[in-house]
């Protein structure tokens, strides 16, 4: 049996890349413990398709 912890996986999708308008998706995956970030992240990541480092958000 796996043990129950507070470390989750989390889903972090662009914001900016949705009004873009461009084709794609860019979403990373993460971990994050539940107890020290109980809110959703917001991290600044690299988009790929955008070439540019953009903030990304936590998605449920």
């Amino acid at each position: 049996m796996a043990k129950k912890g507070n470390r989750v996986q989390v889903i972090l999708e662009c914001t900016e890349h949705k009004k873009s308008g461009v084709a794609g998706t860019s979403r990373y995956i993460t971990t994050k413990n539940r107890k020290n970030t109980p809110d959703r992240m917001e991290i600044k990541k690299f988009n790929a398709i955008l070439k540019r480092y953009t903030l990304h958000k936590e998605i449920k």
